[in-house]
């Protein structure tokens, strides 16, 4: 389509304030950025939308739209409920580089605009896939029962023989193809999905392609539609969020014309996914609403009240009051300067959905808030049995992440980290303070770990493990050194194996028969060994002290 079409359709709000010369420029397609540089995103012929969030002062719009040019988009239009009317400044730039410039009117949602563009470019280059566009869009708009993003997906098989799946950033399975064909094994998707957010994190322009077992597959973001004023101007705010379309097919030989339908595919089954995040702000608000309550030591009864409002939005149908868990969350960028508490809520209502479950119903029974740079979810149970005390039941650190440690450690990239806490269940609002105060310190247990995703529940609290997160890193690292550098610098030196023998004695409680066993050594060899472990450190390993010295020694290094 021509910008001039764009321009008289009066229901997109949008006013001319540059270029008027180049209105027969044809529209390939639309995105909606409030980065500084948009560019790896961009293929040209795009219309931009923005929110103008980029703009700190007059400037930034001159190189804003230089690159914009080089990357050969068609048109800017600018929002204006951001600023108002449309900076001086930018409208200048735009009239110096021949860039036409269109203002949007503050009560026109960049979604709606996208949703059109989408849908005339798919109608003039492609019949058949117009047709899939528009009865999805149809199907959507009229509610749930239209089938969400499976439906177009099964179009895109019966249409264009195309097979493709919606997968969380998690790799959770979210849509499919319904029709005949083997299902979407689940270590694909995560492997899918790990390379999505790897390529993403590293500024790879879309669609990514990667081959498992001789299978080529092709991966498309899928980004918010409505992104406009708060639009991410840092790919680390939304990669551990955003949704991914795979499709079983090679497209680095596509022509532009495919690839472009394929991005407006994508642009509406990301309509589904805005929907889906609206419906969360009501348990979004229940789950904040709590915590406000319990953290300023609220009365129980006042607490309870609000959990007999909770759980029939997220438990519909239950019979008894459920029982509760407490799971809190932090992501942390090494340089900062990202606001991490709505990342990590996004993430934690991903993660607490269970990996076998499909669509994006599961997550909707999930209520999750954030204070700060910590997301905390209210995790309800179904009411246990009279012969169990709720120890055992519900979310268990240890298997939470064991899905999705691979693909959140491809999206972390090396300099960010995931950590969690997971609280016993409480039955009763009385315990929730507890629960939340047990869930921060498993927290800061998990954060004492090594690993970029890390986890930790309240069974270790008991442990002397729940000292170690409090040791200041100075005091660590003195610790440590002391007692182990002179065994690591004579093992570099004779490949000697003392750190193998310490940890090995310690774990045999110090018996020399069970040691050597382990060790596959003589009893002699082991003799030797700790001997030369005291020579160096002068300590002895008879001493419960010492032995205790040792064991912290390690398990802080």
């Amino acid at each position: 389509m021509r910008l001039r079409a764009l321009l008289e359709t009066d229901a997109l709000g949008l006013r001319l304030l540059g270029g008027e010369d180049e209105l027969d420029r044809t529209v390939r397609g639309v995105m909606t950025t409030d980065l500084r540089d948009p560019s790896r995103y961009l293929s040209g012929g795009e219309l931009v939308l923005t929110g103008l969030a980029w703009r700190r002062d007059a400037a930034d719009s001159e190189p804003f739209v230089r690159i914009l040019v080089q990357a050969g988009v068609a048109a800017l239009a600018a929002g204006e409920a951001e600023l108002g009317d449309v900076p001086d400044d930018l409208v200048l730039a735009c009239a110096r580089h021949r860039l036409p410039l269109f203002a949007v009117h503050e009560s026109v949602a960049f979604a709606t605009i996208t949703e059109h563009v989408v849908r005339q470019v798919s109608g003039e280059r492609a019949g058949d896939l117009a047709a899939v566009v528009d009865r999805h869009r149809r199907m959507m708009t009229s509610g749930p029962a239209g089938g969400g993003p499976d439906v177009v997906l099964d179009l895109l098989g019966s249409d264009l023989d195309l097979r493709a799946w919606v997968l969380s950033p998690t790799g959770r399975l979210i849509a499919g193809p319904k029709v005949a064909g083997p299902a979407l094994p689940a270590d694909v998707c995560g492997k899918l999905a790990a390379e999505h957010l790897a390529a993403t994190r590293t500024g790879r322009r879309a669609p990514h392609r990667m081959t498992l077992d001789t299978t080529p597959y092709s991966l498309f973001p899928i980004r918010s539609s409505g992104r406009s004023p708060q639009a991410a101007r840092d790919v680390r705010e939304t990669v551990l969020s955003d949704w991914l379309l795979a499709v079983d097919a090679d497209a680095s030989d596509w022509p532009e014309e495919r690839l472009d339908l394929l991005q407006g595919v994508t642009q509406l089954i990301a309509v589904e996914r805005d929907r889906r995040d609206a419906a969360r702000t009501v348990r979004r608000r229940l789950a904040q609403e709590v915590l406000e309550l319990v953290q300023t030591g609220a009365a129980p009864a006042e607490i309870a009240a609000r959990l007999r409002v909770a759980a029939p939005v997220l438990l519909p149908g239950l019979g008894a009051a459920p029982h509760w868990q407490v799971v809190v969350a932090r992501v942390e960028w090494e340089d900062g300067g990202i606001e991490a508490g709505p990342i990590a809520q996004s993430l934690l209502e991903e993660i607490l959905v269970d990996p076998l479950a499909t669509g994006p119903e599961p997550s909707d029974r999930i209520a999750v808030a954030h204070t700060g740079d910590e997301a905390i979810a209210l995790v309800p149970l179904p009411a246990v049995s009279s012969e169990h005390d709720g120890s055992e039941a519900g979310i268990h650190a240890d298997a939470l992440l064991e899905s999705v440690r691979h693909p959140l450690a491809a999206g972390l990239d090396g300099d960010g980290r995931v950590t969690l806490g997971v609280s016993a269940a409480v039955h009763s609002a009385e315990g929730l303070r507890g629960a939340l105060e047990e869930a921060r310190h498993a927290r800061r247990v998990a954060a004492a770990r090594p690993g970029r995703v890390c986890a930790a529940g309240h069974q270790e609290l008991a442990s002397h493990v729940l000292l170690l997160p409090f040791v200041p890193d100075d005091v660590r690292r003195a610790f440590t050194a002391r007692l182990l550098d002179p065994l690591r610098d004579y093992d570099r030196r004779h490949r000697a194996e003392l750190i193998p023998t310490l940890e090995a004695f310690l774990d045999c409680d110090g018996s020399w028969t069970r040691c050597a066993t382990r060790l596959h050594l003589h009893v002699n060899t082991l003799r030797y060994r700790v001997g030369r472990i005291e020579q160096l450190t002068s300590r002895d390993l008879s001493r419960l002290e010492d032995k205790l010295d040792f064991f912290l020694a390690l398990r802080m290094s």
